[in-house]
This record gives structure tokens, sequence and C-alpha cells, in this order.
């Protein structure tokens, strides 16, 4: 049974998504940093959006925020590759009944789009994973 000091996985929507980018780009940030930066990456979120969604991700676990400043400065709970396991985990789970074989073999099924360089990272990480087991 968990214990109820474990926090839950929350799964970012899009647009958490978009600001967790963001705060994984720049580093801790206050929202009008966050709210420039969106707008350049052609995001349609106003300014109190943005306030509103760090607001509910801060609920959610999802960022920490800073208040000795006079602006509040935001900054991702969990690194861009915490988040990316904890993701995947979750989409193993739940539409490839925990299988990685079927999510791998999903991913590379249109290959024509899989530049060189990723093709020779994945076969590295594969005979680093063979080396393993063997």
């Amino acid at each position: 049974m968990k214990r109820k000091t474990e926090m839950r996985a929350v799964r970012p929507t899009q647009s958490e998504l978009n600001i967790l980018r963001v705060l994984w780009r720049l580093g801790p940030s206050t929202v009008r940093s966050v709210h420039e930066e969106l707008s350049h990456d052609d995001h349609n979120l106003g300014y109190t959006t943005v306030l509103k969604f760090l607001q509910i991700m801060l609920d959610k676990g999802l960022v920490k925020r800073e208040d000795s400043q006079r602006a509040h400065v935001y900054r991702p709970a969990a690194s861009r590759e915490q988040t990316q396991r904890q993701l995947t985990r979750l989409l193993i789970d739940g539409a490839f009944d925990g299988s990685r074989s079927q999510l791998v073999l999903q991913a590379l099924a249109g290959a024509e789009g899989v530049k060189p360089e990723e093709l020779a990272e994945i076969r590295a990480l594969l005979d680093r994973l063979q080396e393993r087991q063997n």
C-alpha cells in the first residue's frame, strides 16, 4: 500500500509541457519571462493564463516557486529526463500493456523520418543494454 506522503504520478497537459520546456531551457524564471518565451514560440497564451497555469502546476507539484523576491520565480520540480521517464512509463503501461518492445517498434514503424544520428544513438543504446545482459 502506498503511503499518503508519496505523490501520485501527475501527467502534465500539453500546455503545461510547453511551460516546462521553457523552464528547462531558461532555468528558474518569472511569469513574465515564461510568457515572453512562449510568445516567441508562437503559443497564444496571455500573461494571466501563464500565471494561472503556473499556479495550477505548483498545486500539482510540477513546479516549485521561490517567494523571496518581489516577482515569484518558478522552476521545474523534476528534470526533463525524469519527466520523460515518467511519461514513457505511463504510455508503456497504458497503451502498450507494459511492453517496451511494442513501444519501440511502434515508434520506429515509420522510420523514414529517423535521422542517421538518431539510429546510431539507438544502436549504441541497444549495444549497451545487450552488454549488460551478457
